[in-house]
């Protein structure tokens, strides 16, 4: 019953932290953060990375997506979809040629310095999504933008990756499929337009006539777990699914109610238990040996993220202070960049002995951004 102890000191930890975060001004995210930093193995090692931590933190990063989706403007994303192509392109290229070289420098031979590049393309925006949130920003170009762009630039994430380890890995068996797992993505975005347009308010409407309490916000979350749960079998981040799961439960009108129900079961609950999980990976055991080696590639993981989206946005027309805001909302990696090492680690395309260290700028670079984007937030004010 461990795990019961560890929850309560979580959630009365994250409260306290966020409470103190406000207080003096920086994202409440950050508290939750280093409350995981303080907590687990890094320092007082209260808590440790298990199988309870990380299935709470993927439902949190689940169900925070999902929020994102429900209260983003649909209309607002088709309309700010070119910049977001051009932003996740920008994004993606910019870090990779800049790892690249870094890697060259740093010794790594041309697989392992490529494979560097493609942990750092990837973007994950959830942290992202709720400094938005905070300074009421969500629903706004910039803000569509940030969540167009983590979509596709997820997707590129994913098919480099797959082209990358097929190619390389030194642990890949037989002839990789890689048309296959391209088509089963494809049919995948056929199915979100199909549960955006149709699925999902049939579904609504039903529930709606059943005679149980809370009907409509349980089927929305059967949505959300489901569509999140076939877009992680389709090779692509669950997070994915639970936008989009979110964008069409918001297209009916159920999306208050769901709202209201929803929000506090994730927040009061699962995120702070998300956000948590990414401070407890942060180990110190080999940092001060490595202190150039991490402070040098967590300068590139922010710089080439954050000039590679700026200039994206920029290109399109947008001023300097709103690309500023788009690039700062990409810089950061959290889970989806700590996937991606781990699956480069298991095909042996990431040197053992600098992991930890890989895993460590993941971790900086993912609680500089929320710090960076509150401050292109303040400038476009």
């Amino acid at each position: 019953m461990n795990y019961i102890g560890e929850i309560a000191l979580i959630l009365f930890a994250t409260t306290i932290a966020g409470a103190l975060s406000q207080r003096i001004g920086i994202p409440s995210v950050i508290g939750q953060l280093l409350v995981g930093i303080l907590l687990g193995p890094a320092l007082l090692n209260w808590i440790r990375p298990g199988e309870l931590l990380t299935a709470g933190a993927e439902i949190g990063v689940i169900i925070l997506m999902f929020m994102a989706g429900l209260e983003s403007d649909l209309k607002l994303l088709k309309k700010y979809f070119k910049p977001a192509i051009s932003v996740a392109t920008m994004g993606v290229i910019l870090p990779m040629i800049c790892f690249y070289i870094y890697g060259v420098v740093m010794h790594q031979n041309f697989e392992r310095a490529i494979f560097w590049g493609v942990v750092f393309a990837a973007t994950s925006v959830s942290i992202s999504v709720e400094v938005l949130r905070e300074f009421g920003k969500l629903n706004t170009k910039e803000g569509a933008t940030i969540l167009g762009a983590a979509v596709v630039d997820d997707i590129m994430a994913v098919l480099i990756l797959s082209v990358f380890v097929s190619m390389f890995s030194s642990s890949s068996s037989g002839e990789p499929n890689l048309a296959l797992s391209i088509g089963e993505q494809l049919v995948y975005f056929v199915m979100v337009y199909l549960v955006i347009r149709w699925v999902a308010p049939f579904l609504i409407r039903l529930f709606e006539r059943l005679p149980v309490p809370q009907s409509v916000p349980i089927m929305s979350l059967i949505i959300c777990l489901g569509m999140a749960y076939l877009a992680d079998l389709t090779g692509l981040s669950a997070v994915i699914g639970a936008f989009f799961a979110g964008i069409a439960v918001a297209q009916t009108s159920a999306q208050t109610e769901v709202e209201a129900n929803i929000s506090p079961i994730g927040y009061a609950f699962f995120v702070p238990i998300f956000f948590v999980s990414i401070g407890v990976e942060m180990r110190f055991d080999h940092f001060w040996s490595n202190i150039l080696l991490i402070l040098g590639m967590t300068i590139v993981a922010v710089l080439s993220k954050l000039i590679g989206g700026g200039l994206g946005a920029k290109i399109l027309g947008f001023s300097f202070n709103s690309a500023y805001v788009v690039g700062a909302g990409m810089v950061s990696r959290g889970e989806m960049a700590l996937i991606i090492a781990q699956i480069g680690y298991q095909a042996k395309l990431l040197a053992p002995e600098l992991y930890s260290e890989l895993i460590v700028v993941i971790i900086l670079s993912t609680v500089i951004a929320p710090l960076l984007l509150k401050h292109s937030i303040a400038r476009l004010e």
